[in-house]
């Protein structure tokens, strides 16, 4: 008898103390998340173009965070990257041949319907369950 009463007052008191919302944003796993697709080879003195994107997983207001990226690595001389909104533009004419490892670095930020009152140690009140991620990319110029 005493199982049926202690596991459940357990269950209670840990969604009281952690906030439901967390455990749920971690199952329906939202967080941001950046495309994996392979970059194109680049070929030297000749136009280089690609894209990164990026979005909330799971999330249908995906619109609704700010977005913010980092680059952290080596970009061929004569290749800019800029970042337009959700997207890590690559643009440009190497100069030089090789391979260059860089990786990008997204947090996101919810932009609308967010209160600070909410926030507290336990639940920032943004939905998601992680809010930045990392991915490593590989430009190759021939």
């Amino acid at each position: 008898m005493y199982k049926k009463i202690i596991f459940p007052s357990f269950f209670a008191l840990f969604f009281i103390l952690t906030g439901c919302q967390d455990i749920l944003e971690c199952i329906i796993n939202r967080k941001p998340i950046l495309s994996d697709n392979r970059l194109r080879t680049g070929f030297i003195h000749q136009d280089y173009y690609d894209i990164i994107t990026s979005e909330i997983k799971n999330e249908a207001r995906d619109n609704a965070y700010y977005y913010y990226f980092s680059i952290n690595g080596e970009i061929p001389r004569g290749v800019d990257v800029y970042f337009d909104y959700r997207d890590v533009i690559i643009e440009g004419r190497p100069l030089e041949r090789g391979r260059y490892r860089f990786t990008v670095t997204l947090s996101v930020e919810q932009a609308n319907d967010y209160y600070e009152e909410c926030e507290n140690n336990l639940n920032d009140c943004d939905g998601l369950c992680e809010e930045s991620t990392s991915r490593t990319y590989v430009l190759t110029v021939n």
